[in-house]
């Protein structure tokens, strides 16, 4: 079983999470917008299922693809241990470029 990180670590994968912050979409769309063949969209598209980024449903013959935010919001409490570093280091580049370039 794939993780919400793991799942996300592809870039066709991240496009396609990108994709869906828009709203749902049917599979053609990606096989339209991604440089990469329709099974391999496909695959990509499983794997996102099994991580629990996307949803699917049927709509006569058509599949359409919804994002799932709760493996993202799981994602974003882990990484919210780390953004202490980012953090620092930003105020510390910011108040080095105050000094540096007084406005």
């Amino acid at each position: 079983m794939h993780t919400a990180l793991q799942a996300l670590s592809d870039p066709h994968r991240m496009a396609i999470v990108s994709m869906l912050a828009d709203g749902e979409r049917p599979a053609g769309d990606f096989v339209d917008a991604l440089p990469i063949a329709q099974p391999t969209v496909s695959k990509h598209l499983s794997v996102l299922r099994e991580a629990g980024l996307v949803t699917v449903r049927k709509d006569a013959q058509r599949r359409l693809y919804s994002l799932n935010p709760a493996p993202l919001a799981e994602l974003d409490a882990w990484l919210a241990r780390y953004r202490r570093f980012w953090t620092d280091r930003l105020d510390a580049l910011e108040a080095h470029l105050d000094k540096e370039f007084p406005q």
